[in-house]
């Protein structure tokens, strides 16, 4: 049933009732948690993918994601519900649906947003589109990029903030845990056109949250909301980054320094580290960045130096083993962007190991989240032990690596050497153990 125009009380009954049909477009890692979560409230959803192996997956009422906590089991109790099905036609998809979610990447290519799939999708919707709907965009885009879809959606005849609505609700969620971050982790931001699609869209979102609903005057205010939570984050990094370089070169303990400035409630700085990954923090500043905007670019020129940085500690860490770089076997511990969390996604696992091997380095990996398959992508050899390392970095904070039986790894290294790009081992304690010790932000001999 149509709810533009609709108050929100009566839109969040149509929703939980199975009144209202939604399609939501890309089944990815944002768009099938949205999906389900949606189903499991009520709607009738209808999932639209590019990908006919994802499609079929998905009505055989099985996920094609795994990581993600509790996603396998919703999919599976909707489809057999009946209120989740996918499918590859997405006109047909937005003639039968009431609400048009896109959820697609956004992508950056040479440092530039890429909003192609977003467009691509507009326009299928436009084939679709019928007097009453209303479209929302998910996917994190540079702002103003929402009400850019309005001439191609017009395209259908109907006219934006009379015939249909249009809104932004950005996706505020993390890999690994999006069904709670979208269920009931962080309230929905919702922007839109005018006060018809507000309303509709806040009932709607209001029973998909239980966090409730921020509302903001507009849409490209919306569109700015995740935009500016990224960029805080990659500035906060790159702060605590930089702040640890200078560390290295006075020959303090920067996190011995961040832990003591943190008893004063005002400090909220981020931990350093090798290298900044994912699918927001390292892509979203581009979206908003120009010539205008120095304290952005500086940050992110400092993240992406840290990668670089973690080879510099390695080759300085082997120089005082007295090992050349050149043919030494160094193993990388975590090949994912972040601790716990099966996503490669700008890791920085791939310039360390990429830059390693130009060196002339034998490296390999270990990573309890991955399969050959996965260290394929790296160009590097799985493995399960330490036997003839000559140096260990830790670019990964998986949970396992805080828990490695040290003493008998040093007695399998061919070296003991040791660089810690995530502060998860004891600078004192390796040291202790006979290792030659390097780590972000750390001083050494």
């Amino acid at each position: 049933m149509k709810i533009y125009g609709v108050c929100k009380k009566k839109a969040a009954e149509l929703f939980t009732g199975g009144k209202v049909t939604v399609a939501i477009y890309g089944l990815g890692k944002v768009g099938l948690p949205l999906a389900t979560i949606f189903a499991d409230k009520g709607a009738q959803v209808i999932g639209v993918d590019v990908d006919k192996n994802v499609v079929e997956i998905i009505n055989r009422g099985q996920s094609h994601i795994k990581e993600e906590l509790g996603l396998v089991s919703l999919v599976e109790k909707n489809v057999k519900r009946k209120r989740l099905k996918a499918t590859t036609d997405a006109i047909n998809a937005a003639k039968k649906s009431d609400i048009m979610i896109i959820a697609v990447p956004t992508l950056i290519k040479d440092n530039k947003p890429d909003l192609s799939n977003v467009e691509s999708v507009g326009n299928n919707i436009s084939k679709g589109l019928d007097k009453g709907d209303i479209v929302i965009t998910e996917c994190t885009m540079p702002p103003g990029s929402t009400e850019g879809l309005i001439p191609t959606l017009e395209k259908s005849g109907l006219k934006c903030g009379k015939d249909f609505g249009l809104a932004h609700c950005p996706e505020r969620m993390m890999t690994g845990t999006a069904i709670r971050d979208i269920s009931s982790q962080y309230p929905k931001i919702v922007g839109a056109i005018d006060r018809k699609t507000k309303e509709a869209v806040e009932g709607i979102y209001e029973v998909v949250n239980s966090k409730g609903v921020v509302p903001v005057s507009s849409i490209k205010a919306a569109e700015c909301v995740k935009v500016f939570e990224s960029v805080f984050r990659d500035i906060n990094i790159a702060l605590a980054n930089e702040l640890a370089l200078l560390s290295e070169r006075l020959g303090v303990d920067a996190m011995e320094i961040f832990e003591a400035a943190a008893t004063q409630p005002c400090y909220m700085l981020h931990k350093p580290g090798c290298g900044v990954g994912g699918h927001c923090i390292p892509l979203y500043p581009y979206f908003i960045m120009n010539k205008h905007t120095r304290l952005i670019r500086a940050a992110r020129r400092i993240n992406d130096y840290m990668p670089q940085h973690t080879v510099h500690l390695i080759k300085e860490a082997l120089n005082e083993a007295k090992k050349p770089i050149k043919g030494s076997n160094i193993l990388v511990l975590g090949l994912t962007f972040r601790g716990d969390v099966k996503e490669f996604m700008k890791t920085p696992a791939k310039p360390i190991i990429d830059e390693l091997k130009r060196l002339g380095a034998n490296v390999f990996a270990l990573d309890p989240l991955c399969y050959k398959q996965d260290a394929r992508k790296f160009d590097v050899q799985l493995r399960d032990n330490f036997d003839g390392m000559d140096c260990t970095v830790i670019v990964a904070d998986h949970k396992e690596f805080y828990d490695l039986d040290w003493e008998r790894i040093k007695s399998e290294m061919r070296t003991r050497v040791i660089v810690d790009g995530r502060q998860v081992v004891d600078p004192k304690k390796m040291k202790e153990l006979g290792f030659v010790y390097r780590g972000i932000g750390r001083a050494h001999d």
